[in-house]
């Protein structure tokens, strides 16, 4: 049993014990999160496919961690000119465990 969610505005092909890094929730860690924008969800009964989101499925997730990821580097130059800019930039996340899909 799989399902497919949206959050943060990207999508996530998802099946109990998965193990995920999403864009930062307001949640604090050991809580539990429940994903209610779920676009698809596969059984043994089938694939059922929502327009736009499946109505009364979910799924629940325990929430390991919040963090940042590596830092990315971000240099701009123009040459000849003496112009140039460096700056950093560190994406916050929240690390989740998917406990359950609830079709």
């Amino acid at each position: 049993m799989y399902a497919v969610i949206e959050t943060g505005g990207k999508q996530y092909k998802v099946q109990p014990g998965d193990v995920l890094y999403v864009e930062k929730l307001a949640v604090e860690a050991d809580a539990e999160v429940t994903f209610d924008k779920v676009i698809a969800v596969a059984t043994d009964d089938g694939l059922k496919v929502g327009k736009p989101y499946v109505e009364g499925a979910g799924v629940t997730a325990k929430v390991l961690k919040n963090g940042k990821a590596k830092k990315v580097t971000v240099f701009t130059y123009k040459p000849k000119k003496n112009e140039k800019r460096k700056k950093g930039h560190r994406q916050p996340y929240t690390k989740v465990e998917i406990t359950a899909v609830n079709a």
